[in-house]
């Protein structure tokens, strides 16, 4: 499932992540040291702390950004894939996904979550050898772990469908036995598991800003519940738990000022409408540079500006400010929400430090009003989308318009909004996915029509035939996986045997 170091490392692959972080991930002061065993690791609190910063630092270090953006946004109208790219995204974005495509390798997810059941394993036994490691740091490291773990889990379920659980540490490849896969309602139970435990262990708040945006708080585990509660049609379990974040009074949107909002948000990051970003700075640089602006694999869609955000021709002063220069770069098609410190400045290679936003207030407040749609609650939907509408002053030939009691209106509406204020932030595939699945697929037309809307003329009947299949609308095991299997593991139906 994954490759596994020895027995002889403490915490695999983290021992070696001696960071020289910055001002912005100062509560990253404690790290597992180089080569230090097993039998000797798990001893004290400083240990078991350095091994929770180690989770935070495997998320910023390995691929599980730009994982996230491909996973989230390829398959999309949002993005078009360039000449630069290499032949795996092409055939990722055209649906001709095979397994042997290296897209389909799960392994970033499940090292992390291996990392994670290290602490959870692990750390319980230190409280018995340290008498100054109390109950209450124990539970807030270990809920901090499950609330990684389950993260990374829901990716899995929304990316690849069913997939294998696996809820214990592997040491070395000899204790690695191959485990089939799990329905993905089960996975989706387990994630839940995970997040309801977590919730009262974690901290509300560690004292620091960057802290409370970087690390697992309270909230970010109400907000992972409500996204999973979506993800399972539990309507008012999501509400409930949105209420959770709402109710704090701790989180606002920041402001629509078109001079302030992408700066504030982006640009500086740990504005007050984050939830959970992960924390790049000048000593560990986010790898958008790259892929936006140097040699880009992506650039915006073609037609993002134009039908999404819109215009004002009559008054160019009047525009949407999640659009250009906040989103995008109509000028050059640029993807500019990772680059811009404001609307009329970039960052420079050595500045590309913007945090990859995991959750942030609006998305709340979206969630919540996706759930109380789900509910029939539709005119409080309503109010919430135009809460969100208002702050980004969107375009009025955006507005659907959609009655209170036009469920389906809303929920085009609610995806359509999220495309706008989630813009390259990973989430369209998965909102447009999650929406269309609901009710056997009975709105499998946000699919279609967005791949009518992307797909070049030549290929749009092939990749509308693939869509129409929900089977495709989960990745292949990658093939080295199902010869490590032995046969334990079912490729999705989709891709063959």
């Amino acid at each position: 499932m994954m490759n596994i170091l020895s027995k002889k490392l403490a915490i695999p692959a983290l021992a070696f992540a001696l960071l020289s972080l910055g001002s912005c991930s100062k509560w990253l002061d404690l790290k597992p040291q180089e080569g230090v065993v097993a039998e000797d690791y798990w001893q004290t609190k400083e240990q078991v702390r350095a091994a929770v910063n180690g989770l935070y630092i495997s998320l910023i270090t390995s691929p599980l950004t730009q994982e996230l953006f491909m996973h989230g946004e390829i398959r999309t109208d949002m993005v078009e894939v360039s000449t630069f790219a290499p032949q795996p995204y092409t055939e990722y974005r055209f649906a001709d996904m095979l397994p042997t495509n290296s897209f389909s390798n799960w392994g970033t997810f499940y090292r992390i979550i291996n990392y994670c059941n290290n602490v959870i394993d692990n750390a319980p036994g230190v409280k018995e050898l340290d008498p100054t490691f109390t109950q209450a740091d124990l539970d807030a490291y270990i809920g901090e772990a499950l609330a990684i773990r389950a993260w990374m889990y829901l990716n899995l379920a929304r990316i690849w469908g069913d997939v294998p659980i696996k809820l214990t540490y592997t040491a070395s490849d000899e204790d690695l036995a191959a485990i089939a896969k799990s329905p993905q309602r089960n996975v989706l139970d387990a994630v839940v598991a995970d997040l309801v435990r977590a919730e009262p262990m974690v901290r509300e708040t560690f004292g620091n800003t960057a802290a409370d945006k970087g690390k697992i708080t309270r909230y970010t585990v109400n907000a992972l519940l409500a996204d999973t509660y979506l993800w399972q049609d539990e309507f008012q379990k999501a509400t409930d738990v949105c209420d959770k974040i709402i109710d704090a009074e701790i989180f606002e949107l920041v402001s629509g000022d078109a001079s302030t909002w992408l700066s504030e948000l982006f640009g500086q990051g740990n504005s007050i409408e984050g939830i959970f970003e992960l924390q790049y700075d000048r000593q560990q640089l986010n790898p958008f540079y790259a892929l936006f602006r140097q040699n880009a694999i992506y650039t915006a869609g073609q037609n993002v500006y134009e039908v999404l955000f819109q215009f004002d021709a009559a008054d160019p002063e009047n525009f949407d400010v999640r659009g250009d220069r906040g989103a995008l770069s109509t000028a050059t098609n640029m993807i500019y929400k990772y680059h811009g410190l404001n609307r009329t400045q970039t960052k420079s290679l050595e500045e590309s430090y913007t945090h990859w936003m995991v959750y942030r207030y609006a998305d709340v407040l979206l969630m919540k009003a996706e759930a109380l749609n789900g509910l029939n609650r539709g005119q409080e939907a309503l109010d919430l989308i135009y809460m969100i509408r208002e702050r980004g002053n969107a375009m009025q030939g955006t507005d659907l318009n959609p009655g209170a009691d036009d469920q389906q209106g809303i929920t085009t509406f609610i995806v359509e909004e999220r495309a706008r204020e989630f813009a390259y932030e990973g989430k369209r595939w998965f909102d447009v996915l999650r929406n269309a699945g609901r009710n056997n697929y009975e709105r499998i037309d946000l699919i279609t029509s967005m791949i009518v809307g992307f797909a070049p003329p030549d290929r749009q009947q092939s990749m509308l035939a693939k869509y129409r299949d929900v089977n495709s609308h989960y990745l292949p095991i990658y093939y080295i996986e199902m010869q490590r299997s032995g046969g334990v593991l079912e490729q999705n139906p989709f891709y063959g045997n």
